[in-house]
């Protein structure tokens, strides 16, 4: 094999070796997937200015995020399901991304629970909470965190109803797979895969089954998760959280410059400029695309994060020279855990943490933190 020296490389080898239908999951959008793809393209429209005979030794690409010292301004973004694109995935990424130095988000809707990760890291992980219709169980979720040492809840509030997939429901989504002629077939040729998911007792959403009552396998679950996002969440309902969580709070999923001065007032230490990666309202901005009026609006109030559509470190820079504090990626480290499980997270880490240093130089910067506008051809 040719070494691996980009992003869609390694999405090219998880679309080999992960099963269709937790690949389409990782690889799609909502509806005509207009607000997926325009993610990535708002990016490549994009130029940089050119800089030279600027003394770039002694690079470093460093800084702080919500106050945790990174060793680039990046974080892995909470993506569900992420177990099921390699046996034990969150465990496997988080502690890629500790070993990295970046901070690794647990999403609600993972395969390990926060109790298997915490048990496997070292360092504390943030971790993304869905507030459901059972405030009960959101705030046992929240406890369970803060027993785990997370040091930063992530609010996500732009899925009080699913966006809807077309690949999910063609393919039939579940964890673990259901035993359809289609399933078993695809299964049947991912043997990598099989042999690994063999291995491991966790194929189930570890945050959930056996911690609510009546959800003791997958069968109950489905039925469960349909009803229990939550329509009625407002902000009053951040209000709600903050009393549960004394620790660092994200909100995330602000796409909007209004939403935006109302979330830096609620009192959170960071926002993240998201679209949910094109996967919930099709048709919305690019995040890379209102990044700049957000940041303009708050962000001498609050730091803004962004993610959605980040392939590159240069894709990296492109938000810090926008005013972004820090960055997400989700597919992107996805897909180096299904091509590779641990060794394709830190591969795809190392990818983007090169570029970022080398496209950092090309623009006369030597410093992250200095990086801004004047970096951009605007």
């Amino acid at each position: 094999m040719s070494p691996i020296t980009t992003i869609h490389e390694l999405q090219a080898l998880a679309r080999r070796r992960v099963p269709k239908m937790f690949y389409d999951y990782a690889d799609s959008g909502s509806w005509t997937e207009g607000t997926y793809r325009d993610n990535e393209d708002a990016f490549a429209r994009q130029k940089l200015r050119q800089r030279v005979a600027v003394n770039i030794d002694n690079r470093s690409v460093k800084t702080k995020m919500i106050g945790e010292e990174v060793s680039m301004p990046v974080a892995l973004a909470p993506v569900g399901l992420t177990g099921m694109q390699h046996a034990d995935g969150e465990i496997l990424a988080a502690q890629a991304a500790e070993e990295f130095g970046i901070p690794f988000t647990l999403t609600t809707m993972s395969i390990c629970s926060i109790e298997d990760v915490a048990g496997h890291t070292k360092k504390p992980f943030w971790f993304q909470l869905y507030v459901m219709r059972d405030r009960g169980f959101s705030e046992s979720l929240m406890q369970r965190a803060h027993d785990a040492n997370c040091s930063a809840l992530v609010l996500t509030l732009d899925l009080q109803v699913l966006g809807q997939r077309h690949k999910d429901i063609k393919n039939g989504l579940s964890a673990p797979p259901k035993p359809t002629l289609a399933a078993m077939a695809n299964l049947a040729t991912k043997p990598r895969w099989c042999l690994n998911m063999l291995k491991t007792k966790r194929r189930e959403f570890g945050n959930i089954v056996g911690h609510v009552s009546g959800v003791e396998d997958m069968s109950s679950l489905s039925d469960w998760t349909a009803s229990q996002f939550d329509p009625s969440l407002d902000w009053s309902s951040i209000e709600w959280v903050k009393k549960h969580w004394k620790r660092k709070l994200i909100l995330k999923g602000i796409n909007d410059v209004e939403d935006a001065k109302i979330a830096a007032k609620i009192g959170a230490d960071a926002i993240i400029v998201s679209n949910h990666g094109g996967r919930q309202l099709d048709g919305a901005l690019a995040s890379y695309d209102v990044l700049e009026d957000i940041v303009n609006a708050i962000g001498d109030k609050i730091e803004v994060h962004m993610d959605g559509g980040i392939r590159s470190g240069q894709d990296v820079f492109k938000a810090m020279a926008r005013g972004a504090k820090g960055t997400y990626i989700g597919r992107s480290y996805i897909y180096g855990l299904g091509a590779m499980g641990k060794p394709g997270v830190t591969k795809a880490l190392e990818i983007i943490n090169r570029e970022l240093d080398v496209t950092m130089g090309l623009c006369g910067e030597s410093n992250i933190e200095d990086v801004g506008f004047h970096n951009l051809v605007l």
